[in-house]
This record gives C-alpha cells, sequence and structure tokens, in this order.
C-alpha cells in the first residue's frame, strides 16, 4: 500500500474468489427467483418486481451473513484465513446486490407517487408508534448508506489516508449496518408471509452469525496470549527457548499491553511487534521463510531482524531487544523505532524443530 494506488492488484487468487463468489449470487438469484415461489407463500399474490426484489434483498442479506461469518471462522479455524484475505471484494459486491434491491423497491413502490419518488420513500409511513407497519424501510436506508460509505473506504488508500485505527473503527459500522438490515427484514417481508420457511432460513442466518461471534470469543480467550513473566533488569521471561519451532513464533502479552511475537529462524531468535502496519493482523501466527515473516490476513511481508518490508514497501513495525538465560527466552519490553535492526539472538546447540504445522 505504500508503493502506488492502484484501483485493485488482480492476481488469479482474487480471480477466483471472485469468480466463485459472482456465481454464487447468480445460483442464489436463480434459485430464489424460479424456485422458491413454492417455499414462499404470501397474502397477496405478488408480481415479477416485487418478487426480484426480494430476491436481490435475500441475497444481500445472506451475503452480508457470511461476511461477518468469515472473521470468526478463520480465527477458530485456521483454514478459513483465505477467505478472509479477499473479503472486501465480498463486501462491494454485496454493495451491488443491495443498490439492485433498493432500486426495483423505488422504482416500483414509489414510481407512481405523486411527490419525488425518494420523498415518498421517507414520508409515505411515518408510523413510528407501533410495531406493527413500523416504517421498516429507515432500517434498510441506513445500513445501505452504512454499507456504501464502507465500499468506498475499502481501498488501501483510505486506510493509508485515515490511518489504520481510524479506518478500522470506521468499519466497525457493519455490525450496526448488519443489525439494522435484521430489522428491516423482520418489520418487513416476514410480515407478509403465511408459510415461515424464510422466516426460520432468516432466523437461522442470523442466529449462526452471533453464535460464532460468542464461540470465536470464548476460544481467544480460553487461547489467549500468555502474559510475559517478570524477569531480571527489567527484562520480562517470554518462554523456554523449546517452545519456538522453527519457523514459527511465540505471542506474548507484555506488560504495557502490547503484543510481542518472538520468531526462531535458522537456529536465531528475532521479536517484533505482533500487530502487522496494514490492518493490524496478527503477525505471529504467519510463518518466516528466509528471514521474511507473512502476514496470515492481506499477505504483506517483514524481516524479523529489522521489521522493514522488502523493497520497494516502505512498512516498518517495532523490534524489540532479546536475550537468553539459561533456556528463558527474555525480552526488553520497550519497542525500538519501527524498522531498527535487532541482531538476532543464536540459540545452542539448536537443532531445527519440526514444523508441527
Amino acid at each position: 500500500m505504500s508503493v502506488k494506488y492502484i484501483p485493485v492488484q488482480w492476481n488469479r487468487n482474487k480471480w477466483l474468489y471472485d469468480g466463485v463468489m459472482l456465481a454464487g449470487v447468480c445460483a442464489f438469484l436463480w434459485l430464489f427467483i424460479h424456485v422458491s415461489p413454492e417455499l414462499l407463500s404470501h397474502e397477496h399474490p405478488i408480481n415479477a418486481q416485487v418478487h426480484n426484489a426480494r430476491a436481490f434483498g435475500a441475497c444481500a442479506f445472506v451475503m452480508l451473513s457470511i461476511i461477518l461469518a468469515i472473521g470468526p471462522l478463520a480465527r477458530l479455524d485456521r483454514r478459513f484465513l483465505p477467505l478472509l484475505y479477499n473479503r472486501r471484494h465480498f463486501g462491494v459486491m454485496t454493495v451491488f446486490v443491495a443498490l439492485s434491491h433498493a432500486s426495483y423497491i423505488v422504482n416500483w413502490y414509489f414510481a407512481f407517487s405523486s411527490s419525488n419518488k425518494y420523498e415518498a420513500l421517507l414520508f409515505a409511513n411515518t408510523s413510528f408508534g407501533q410495531v406493527a407497519g413500523f416504517p421498516f424501510e429507515v432500517f434498510g436506508i441506513f445500513a445501505l448508506a452504512v454499507l456504501l460509505i464502507l465500499a468506498t473506504t475499502s481501498h488501501d488508500f483510505w486506510m493509508k489516508f485515515l490511518t489504520p485505527p481510524v479506518w478500522k473503527r470506521l468499519h466497525y459500522l457493519i455490525y450496526p449496518a448488519y443489525a439494522s438490515v435484521v430489522a428491516h427484514v423482520s418489520l418487513g417481508i416476514l410480515q407478509e408471509q403465511q408459510n415461515h420457511v424464510f422466516t426460520g432460513i432468516f432466523l437461522v442466518g442470523a442466529g449462526a452469525v452471533a453464535l460464532l461471534h460468542i464461540l470465536a470469543a470464548l476460544h481467544e480467550r480460553r487461547a489467549g496470549d500468555p502474559k510475559a513473566d517478570a524477569g531480571q533488569g527489567g527484562l520480562v521471561r517470554v518462554c523456554d527457548v523449546g517452545d519456538i519451532a522453527e519457523g514459527r513464533a511465540r505471542i506474548t502479552l507484555l506488560p504495557g499491553g502490547d503484543r510481542v511475537a518472538v520468531f526462531r529462524q535458522d537456529g536465531r531468535l528475532s521479536a517484533i511487534s505482533n500487530a502487522c502496519a496494514h490492518q493490524n493482523g496478527p503477525l505471529g501466527e504467519g510463518r518466516v521463510i528466509d528471514c521474511f515473516v507473512t502476514c496470515p490476513w492481506h499477505g504483506f511481508q517483514y524481516d524479523v531482524t529489522n521489521g522493514r518490508s522488502p523493497a520497494p514497501f516502505t512498512e516498518t513495525i517495532p523490534t524489540y531487544n532479546l536475550s537468553l538465560q539459561g533456556r528463558s527466552v527474555m525480552v526488553d519490553p520497550t519497542a525500538n523505532p519501527p524498522g531498527t535492526y535487532v541482531e538476532p539472538v543464536p540459540v545452542p546447540d539448536a537443532t531445527p524443530t519440526e514444523d508441527p504445522a
């Protein structure tokens, strides 16, 4: 992200990811439009325009549910990490599907209004004091506005411009947006159905997203980073040197709240910040090859001896000073400035440890 801003850096994985995603969207829409009418019963017959609108709306809800499920799934099982790499592509496509849904709604329900159709969308129903007939449109408008903001700012240019912490906080709006979608669907299409097949699918989907986030939080709490033990001379103990596999790292929570990743490469130890400069991805979960660790989230790389990305990239992260006291790995909790070279600490009589992965 530090070299050149271009719309999308396409590669084979991105083409495959987007191709599978587009095929899934087309399959869902075809099944909803051509198969689901027999499964969905309505109090009054609906025309093709309304049914198409609901197809795109249901597709957008399913896509948003999958987007929010990818994060906890990747934390529970690393095999889901490839889905996380290009999740922003998923979000942008979801916006286009949601816009199609909104277009169908506006151009059908309000096309013949005596006032402007967008004004009619906002003011046709103002029954805010009741549940039955509540103007659920406001929830859909809010969710769509948030999705548009997130899609517009999804490129790394905005992350660099806003800074990663601000960008990350901005994109947390996905959660209130999803809650608004749930409210929009609950107070909208579900009120008109006699057959509750779709109701059940909707509730299972929303419940699964909530359950996955709860399970991921419990998993991280149980397997949380161990706190470094107090040592001598201001140093803190990380672990026994034998606990670090060759090509891997041990992540430790320092007293100040930062996380350090201590890597073992070619029988030598190096320590860098665990937070990637891109999106604060967990570098300690990546694998070291030729002194470079690859962030498991989006593929950014850093030299573990100096915290610098390979040229021509210019990202840097803090490094830490290390020492060995017997078999104990000791780290100075005060970080060096980003990009500072630290001589790796050799492990006496080290023999490469087989990577358990």
